[in-house]
């Protein structure tokens, strides 16, 4: 029992010890390879504008997708109630695609006119 705990001890002597050396060698790594400095705001513009375009690109393919699944049962089907719902479906697609896909357009052209939080208009 003496010897296992000895063993267990030296182990952990060790572990601690290479977690100090790694922990000083990360801490002391100079980033020169890093961008330079920005504001949190313009990091954020960034991130936001990277999600932005996730999110078109999704919304993009599920409208795709829902709006041929409409198509086909428009076209497909002989119950006039379900013609109509496909065509209320394709008409509410539509419309939220292009206001989706309008937002980036509002704040590219909003932007400019509020750089820096003075309006210049």
């Amino acid at each position: 029992m003496k010897r296992q705990l000895s063993v267990s001890n030296k182990l952990q002597t060790v572990y601690w010890s290479v977690v100090a050396a790694m922990s000083g060698m990360i801490l002391s790594i100079n980033p020169t390879m890093a961008a330079p400095a920005a504001d949190i705001w313009s990091r954020f513009s960034d991130i936001m504008k990277d999600i932005y375009g996730e999110i078109v690109a999704i919304s993009t393919i599920v409208a795709v997708t829902v709006a041929a699944i409409a198509l086909v049962v428009r076209m497909v089907s002989r119950n006039q109630r379900a013609v109509d719902e496909a065509t209320s479906w394709l008409k509410r697609i539509i419309i939220t695609w292009i206001i989706l896909n309008s937002l980036g357009f509002v704040v590219a052209y909003l932007q400019p006119l509020i750089e820096g939080g003075n309006y210049t208009g």
